[in-house]
């Protein structure tokens, strides 16, 4: 039996970790009682005595929970930025390498991949490591998102009956072009500068669709959108959660929303031989956060990947 502890299971990824992992027989969750959700004593007990823990809170208070660890048994999964740059952790997107992978089975300290991030970092890391795109490009990221990865201030707002009318419209953001997914997508791609990030948020509840556009003249090494199939194809031929899409498959109207309640991400190469189109298209609260969390879980503690995220 495997003894988890969610600190901060009242967020909408604590929330849905905590259902995916309640119907679970080899799981014993570990809860506080509403009076004691914020005591640090009680809370410190509890993460002392799992073997798992889940980090669902704000970076610095997530900082302060993985202090309190002082045992060298409990595994921690962060599910805030805090620590996604730090070298001390690893990085939890397994598709990325068989090496990754290896280093996630034997991980105390895993930081879960932002929702942007894991779209972005799956299409353009497997690129520049391949030297098909230099690490200096002039990546520009623009990307959609339901309105359930704002948290649950912003749901309340959205699902509220005397909502302000602009909700209605897309919600551009981040117009400082600065975000706090940005470091991890440098860091894990290896890039030299930042790419251009332009989020939306959207009417609707959960779904992600990131799309990096590439000029083929810029492409270190030529590539047709045949060719870049091909090459995402077998790149991740032996994942379970990631599907390259078929050029004749490939749909007129691509929906954000088209896998969300799944921990799938789809990859789409679109274009022409001149202009390509990468999308990656998931939910953000599956593989984006607390899918991607419980599968990180599953592979620390030598399960299949694949369980409760069929």
């Amino acid at each position: 039996m495997i003894k988890v502890f969610i600190d901060g299971k009242e967020g909408t990824t604590g929330l849905q970790i905590f259902d995916r992992l309640g119907t679970r027989n080899d799981i014993e969750l570990i809860t506080l009682p509403e009076d004691l959700r914020k005591d640090v004593n009680a809370r410190r007990e509890c993460l002392n005595s799992a073997d798992v823990c889940f980090l669902c809170l704000p970076d610095a208070t997530a900082i302060e929970a993985a202090a309190m660890v002082t045992n060298n048994r409990t595994r921690i999964i962060d599910a805030s930025t805090a620590h996604r740059t730090n070298p001390d952790w690893v990085y939890g997107l397994p598709e990325l390498s068989d090496d990754r992978r290896r280093k996630l089975k034997e991980a105390k300290r895993v930081a879960n991949p932002g929702c942007y991030a894991t779209g972005f970092i799956t299409l353009v890391a497997p690129l520049v490591r391949a030297g098909i795109v230099a690490p200096d490009y002039p990546f520009v990221v623009h990307a959609v998102s339901g309105y359930s990865g704002a948290g649950k201030k912003s749901i309340a707002q959205y699902e509220s009956e005397d909502r302000d009318k602009l909700l209605s419209s897309p919600r551009e953001y981040a117009l400082t072009l600065s975000h706090k997914h940005l470091p991890e997508m440098v860091n894990e791609c290896g890039l030299t500068a930042k790419p251009i990030f332009n989020p939306y948020i959207c009417d609707y509840y959960s779904g992600m669709c990131v799309n990096v556009p590439l000029f083929a003249k810029l492409m270190s090494k030529r590539h047709t959108v045949g060719s870049l199939i091909e090459f995402f194809e077998e790149y991740y031929v032996r994942q379970n959660f990631v599907r390259v899409v078929k050029k004749s498959e490939i749909p007129q109207f691509l929906p954000a929303n088209l896998l969300a309640n799944t921990n799938m991400l789809n990859i789409y190469v679109s274009g022409n031989d001149e202009q390509i189109l990468l999308s990656a298209v998931f939910d953000n609260l599956g593989k984006g956060a607390s899918g991607a969390a419980v599968q990180n879980m599953n592979i620390m503690m030598g399960l299949d990947e694949r369980t409760s995220l069929v």
